[in-house]
């Protein structure tokens, strides 16, 4: 037989398109064509291809070699054809005999030994094959990501010849077992913060209703301390949300097992560029508000961001995802984040105190960086003040995050049972059905749309907050209470 078909995906954003991969063996000069839109690092296969079969002790046919990577007009890259284009070569040239080809998947980059080494994406890979009834073959490295997927068998494999083994029904592959269950250790203890307990209340506020934040104040004063210790307050993930997250890290190559169902937490710096933080590139990839799916993403020195960076936060910010487009390729990505972010208040960041000397002009340059509609769609606006000597040498903790967690458990719970989703994720017609104040909620809100010349947009996120807030509390109702705090988070800083 001089034909082999073997079964591989490739990734377009997050999706996993069948790739079939074609091998043909024909008489005539030796060569090695590959044909398929593939990049340039799937056209090195060739020579991994070619090492790993001698040194796995088979023979290189010397013959006419054709790899055909079927869809012709999908782009193609990575090494993870190498593993199926070696099988093949070996099928086509009656070296090895695979009579249950057809019931597997393969995926794997192959080392010039023929050890097979880790491919990025695995979990989207057997996400899309997932439910087909074919077994996934995947470096072992690889592989304890496909294992948190249902409805799919993962069989990793060390090297070409275990694989080669497996298929001629010689030693087969055994499946990978079930994953461990989500945990929350790795994330700062709140209780380490030491003062701070008006910011402190706005992170769990934060917490239970998925909002975005942004804290103004001195240097040293925790604000990036605070930013911290959010994900360890968040309500645990679902097994839905750890597998989106997972998907994403998973794209990158940046997916830990031992993470599994821990929010993650980026905390890229102020010199990343618009592609490093939504996404991009000639194939595109997600970039840092994807990364933090279901997550946080911390921007500390906020103004020092270029503003076409910040701008480009917008559209996410409003609907979960990013589209990324590009001449030959387009993309789409989740970015259902939580946005903290932190700055000072002045260039020097000591606006207010004697050893400032900024004027009035700096400082107005240094705030107008951020605009309007992006600050707009910023729900808690926070001023966080230096830390008195006296809080600072008290001995005695404040509540621990496992403490405060509970709380914001039972918060989100709430929502959950009432709305099926956050807060921070009702839509306009979700607003007016949950989010009705009393009387004097009603008021105070009318005042404040008068005096602090709120928007729409803010005026709903006004609304959000307060049902957070009275979710905290346990009660139904929003009162006046509840929209007061809720104001006092959107009146901005002095």
């Amino acid at each position: 037989m001089s034909l082999a078909v073997l079964r591989s995906r490739a990734l377009a954003g997050m999706a996993a398109p069948e790739v079939t991969v074609e091998v043909h063996l024909a008489a005539g000069l030796p060569s090695f064509t590959l044909v398929g839109l593939p990049d340039t690092e799937v056209k090195e296969a060739r020579d991994r291809v070619r090492a790993a079969i001698q040194n796995a002790h088979f023979e290189f046919p010397a013959r006419r070699i054709t790899v055909n990577l079927a869809p012709a007009d999908l782009p193609k890259e990575s090494g993870r054809f190498d593993l199926p284009i070696a099988l093949g070569i070996l099928i086509a040239s009656g070296q090895i005999k695979a009579p249950e080809l057809d019931r597997h998947e393969f995926a794997g980059e192959l080392s010039l030994s023929g050890e097979l080494r880790p491919v990025r994406g695995a979990l989207a890979m057997c996400v899309a094959a997932a439910g087909g009834g074919r077994s996934f073959v995947l470096p072992r490295a690889s592989a304890a990501e496909a294992a948190l997927i249902d409805g799919i068998v993962a069989l990793p494999a060390g090297s070409l010849l275990e694989v080669c083994a497996h298929l001629a029904g010689q030693a087969a592959l055994a499946p990978l077992a079930v994953p461990p269950a989500p945990t929350f250790s790795g994330h700062p203890d709140l209780a380490e913060v030491k003062g701070q307990a008006q910011a402190k209340r706005a992170l769990e506020v934060v917490a239970a209703g998925g909002h975005s934040l942004l804290m103004s104040g001195p240097p040293g004063s925790g604000k990036s301390m605070l930013a911290q210790r959010l994900p360890g307050i968040l309500p645990p993930m679902t097994r839905d949300e750890a597998l989106a997250s997972a998907a994403v890290q998973s794209l990158a190559g940046l997916f830990d097992p031992a993470r599994w169902g821990q929010r993650p937490f980026r905390a890229p710096h102020h010199t990343a560029s618009a592609a490093a933080l939504v996404g991009g590139g000639g194939m595109p990839r997600p970039g840092e508000i994807s990364l933090a799916h279901h997550g946080v993403l911390f921007l500390d020195e906020l103004p020092e961001f270029q503003r076409s960076v910040l701008e480009a936060l917008r559209e996410p910010l409003e609907t979960g995802h990013i589209h990324v487009a590009r001449a030959a390729r387009r993309a789409e990505f989740p970015a259902r984040f939580q946005l903290v972010a932190a700055m000072n208040p002045c260039p020097c960041g000591y606006l207010g105190e004697a050893r400032c000397r900024c004027t009035p002009d700096q400082v107005a340059r240094y705030r107008s960086k951020l605009s309007g509609p992006f600050l707009d769609r910023i729900d808690l606006m926070l001023e966080v003040p230096a830390v008195p000597e006296a809080e600072l040498s008290a001995r005695g903790a404040g509540e621990t995050s496992a403490v405060v967690r509970s709380r914001v458990a039972a918060a989100r719970e709430r929502q959950i049972v009432r709305q099926d989703k956050s807060n921070a994720l009702l839509s306009p017609d979700e607003i007016d059905r949950y989010c009705l104040p009393d009387c004097a909620g009603a008021q105070l809100l009318k005042q404040a749309m008068t005096h602090l010349r709120l928007s729409a947009r803010a005026y709903h996120r006004v609304l959000k907050v307060a049902r957070s807030v009275a979710d905290l509390a346990g009660e139904e109702m929003i009162r006046g209470p509840h929209v007061a705090e809720a104001i006092q988070y959107r009146r901005g800083f002095a």
